[in-house]
């Protein structure tokens, strides 16, 4: 039931709330502070977001709301969400009595004040002044604030907010001199009138504060130097760094080209010097080569104790040294003023006494480059050489070999670990190549081959070469043949071959074997053993064909290309030689044999490979694999089987499932919708006996698989199959053979096309 707010309960001041759908009953005990006590505290009503009534604590009485109609029927929210983030913002000030300063009676402080309608608290703070010598900052802590009394057991309101009026909040009076726009707006919307933003008046303490520092500039003198603080130089400059690469060449009997890098911090015009090692230079420890500090320009040796003194003596006085007096020097008329070196006496070329070590800069860093360009204006900074020893040899990572001869290989271990022990003292073990270790783990390209000998019985022997591509080592297997005399089993260890024709005992590293190097019809020596490779797998083949970057002989584009240059002059001839019949129909095929037989007569064997015609009859192969068999009477008994062994009963919720993913009944849904009821129904299948059910299935011209097909083909109730004895469902239910029978038979049709000879043959006779 609504009403009015501060019209009495009679009939016609009430309305009811035909939108109101929950009557709950208040809460009459609470739980507070470990107290169970009698809860009379009311919780605040239902309000509208933007309805007459803003503050939801304190509702206005009648003569405070201009419309006398009943409110209408809209959705009411809580306080806290209809009012959720929004705040009044008021702009005030109060004056403060000063009792200290003679000429300023009081002084003005501004404040903003805040009142927040989600819960009717108030909040005021003090914008910070710089330098006014008072604490700023929250003043009243955001509460709900009593008014001033009598009536001290009320809150204050947004009624008792406005421009131009006063409000006392805590023994203080303020002002309110303005708002912002929000504010003003929700107050109009609310029936209550703003006036507009009145001016602040200035405050006595800011002026006088004003008018003593322009005294001050005005008889300060213009000539005279502006007083620098000691602690600005290190508020500016903190963190800025110039940073100069050096060296200092030793003289020294067993001296040498020390590198170093020259820091100046700007913060306190300290310097400090690090050394860098080079390798292998044998020195360690810390490479501080000056601490940090003031470096003085002239240097003539180390002070003798007491030459160096804070204070001079004129003449000291006294016998014993119990009544010994002295005279000091206020002047220090003989102390020796000390220069030291600052950013202007630093430059590419300079050179710095360190305490007696010339130091020559050579270079420098951007920012330092950046700092003398826009300070002194310096544009060219080119870097100075570094003078090297004759006796040294430079050695790096990459170019070692070429700075520096090793003594030859003695055949103990690997080519790497001897370049190891002659390289440094302590030998680390070979770094392997983990990202190709990782990329190419389990890829392996395996060829058969023949052993060439001129023993009958070693030419008749059958080999398996297997070159891995993690780490480009090759092992090699013999296939044992009952009767033939040999075991078979490990040829040879997995190890990386070496090409043949080298110097094993030379100083630089052998070539070795790489996997472009192996192909079909590629006659090799491997371990002083020569083999011709016959053959390779089908994932050697597709690797091959998938990177014809790095395997020419599996290039097709190349090798058409090599054929369209060769079979263009005689290209009817090579036509007839393949078809003599000469019937070119939409599908014609050739054999192997045929095709290769005709491009070895325009092409000698060194120019076309044996692998390049396999890549191209595998390219255009005729030949397709065959469907996949599966019985559908077997396939349904072996899925009602496994349906059997679970104990499942669930075509409701089977039922269920297609009416939430099919909600308009189609006929038919796609295969992927079938897969996951499947799954989702937590049918006991596994993956492979889910496949066998999607291919048994009937299916439409779009591929789409049939409900009702679908329903029936799990209905053990109306139409049961026979049951059947448990088997391999991967291997036995539908027997998938690979095809390993790609190449036999080529489609020449696609092969002439792809050559494109015939087009160019009609432009010509055109």
């Amino acid at each position: 039931m609504m009403r009015l707010p501060g019209m009495p309960m009679l009939p016609g001041a009430q309305f009811y709330d035909r939108g109101k759908r929950r009557h709950p009953r208040q809460q009459t005990l609470m739980h507070y502070q470990g107290i169970q006590m009698l809860s009379d505290r009311r919780e605040p009503e239902l309000v509208e977001p933007n309805g007459i009534v803003a503050d939801p604590k304190c509702p206005p009485v009648p003569a405070q709301i201009n419309s006398l109609w009943a409110p209408k029927a809209t959705t009411k929210l809580p306080p806290w969400l209809a009012y959720d983030k929004q705040v009044l913002c008021f702009s005030a000030y109060f004056k403060e009595n000063l009792t200290e300063i003679y000429h300023a009676p009081y002084q003005v402080r501004k404040v903003k004040i805040y009142f927040y309608l989600e819960d009717g608290t108030m909040q005021v703070t003090e914008p910070k002044v710089e330098n006014s010598g008072i604490p700023q900052g929250c003043l009243v802590h955001r509460q709900r604030i009593p008014k001033a009394p009598p009536t001290d057991r009320e809150f204050i309101s947004i009624f008792d907010l406005n421009v131009d009026i006063d409000v006392q909040i805590f023994d203080r009076i303020y002002h309110i001199s303005g708002c912002d726009v929000f504010t003003r707006q929700f107050l109009n919307r609310a029936g209550i009138f703003v006036p507009e933003t009145q001016q602040e008046p200035s405050d006595p303490t800011t002026e006088i504060r004003k008018r003593s520092g322009l005294k001050q500039t005005a008889s300060s003198c213009p000539s005279a130097l502006p007083k620098r603080h000691s602690f600005a130089q290190f508020l500016e400059f903190d963190r800025r760094v110039l940073k100069f690469q050096g060296y200092w060449n030793d003289r020294s009997e067993f001296g040498d080209v020390r590198k170093l890098e020259i820091c100046y911090y700007l913060a306190d015009d300290t310097i400090d010097i690090k050394e860098k090692f080079p390798r292998n230079s044998g020195r360690e420890g810390p490479s501080t080569f000056l601490k940090r500090g003031k470096l003085p320009k002239e240097f003539t040796g180390l002070p003798l104790p007491g030459q160096q003194t804070a204070v001079t003596l004129l003449n000291v006085l006294g016998n014993n040294m119990r009544d010994v007096r002295y005279v000091a020097d206020p002047l220090n008329t003989g102390q020796k003023p000390l220069h030291y070196y600052n950013d202007q006496d630093l430059q590419i070329g300079a050179v710095l006494n360190v305490f007696g070590r010339s130091v020559v800069l050579t270079d420098c860093d951007q920012f330092t480059q950046s700092y003398y360009r826009e300070k002194y204006g310096i544009q060219e900074f080119e870097s100075q050489p570094i003078p090297q020893r004759s006796d040294v040899r430079p050695y790096t990572q990459g170019g070692g070999m070429a700075t520096r001869r090793l003594p030859p290989y003695n055949g103990w271990g690997s080519h790497e670990d001897s370049e190891g022990n002659c390289i440094t003292v302590e030998p680390k073990p070979p770094q392997a190549d983990f990202k190709k270790l990782f990329k190419y783990d389990g890829c392996i390209l395996r060829f058969g081959a023949k052993l060439i000998s001129a023993i009958r019985d070693n030419a008749e022997r059958d080999f398996v070469i297997s070159y891995f591509l993690a780490d480009d080592t090759i092992q090699i297997y013999e296939s044992s043949r009952r009767n033939s005399g040999f075991l078979g089993g490990e040829f040879l260890k997995k190890a990386r071959v070496p090409l043949p024709g080298q110097d094993m005992f030379g100083s630089s590293r052998p070539e070795y074997y790489r996997a472009n190097d192996f192909y079909i019809g590629r006659t090799m020596t491997l371990k002083d053993h020569i083999f011709h490779i016959v053959s390779a797998d089908e994932f050697t083949l597709m690797y091959m064909e998938q990177h014809p970057s790095e395997f020419p002989v599996a290039d097709i584009q190349s090798i058409m290309q090599k054929i369209r240059d060769a079979v263009r002059p005689q290209y009817k001839q090579f036509v007839l030689q393949c078809k003599p019949d000469g019937d070119l129909g939409d599908f014609t095929t050739v054999d192997f044999d045929t095709l290769r037989s005709t491009l070895l007569s325009y092409l000698s064997k060194e120019c076309l490979l044996n692998h390049e015609i396999v890549t191209v009859c595998r390219y255009f192969s005729a030949e397709q694999a065959m469907p996949p068999s599966c019985d559908r009477d077997r396939v349904r008994a072996a899925a009602q089987l496994e349906l059997k062994r679970a104990l499942w009963n669930s075509v409701d919720d089977l039922n269920d499932h297609l009416s939430h993913i099919n909600p308009a009944c189609k006929p038919y849904i796609s295969a992927a919708q079938v897969r996951s009821t499947l799954r989702g129904c937590r049918l006991p299948f596994s993956l492979e006996l889910v496949e066998d059910i999607l291919m048994v299935l009937q299916r439409n011209g779009q591929n789409e698989i049939e409900v009702r097909d679908f329903l029936a083909f799990f209905n053990m109730r109306n139409d049961q199959v026979p049951d059947i004895a448990p088997l391999n469902i991967a291997f036995e239910l539908c027997p998938k053979l690979p095809f390993l029978h790609k190449g036999r038979l080529v489609d020449f049709t696609w092969f002439l096309a792809y050559l494109g000879l015939e087009e160019e043959l009609k432009r010509a006779n055109s």
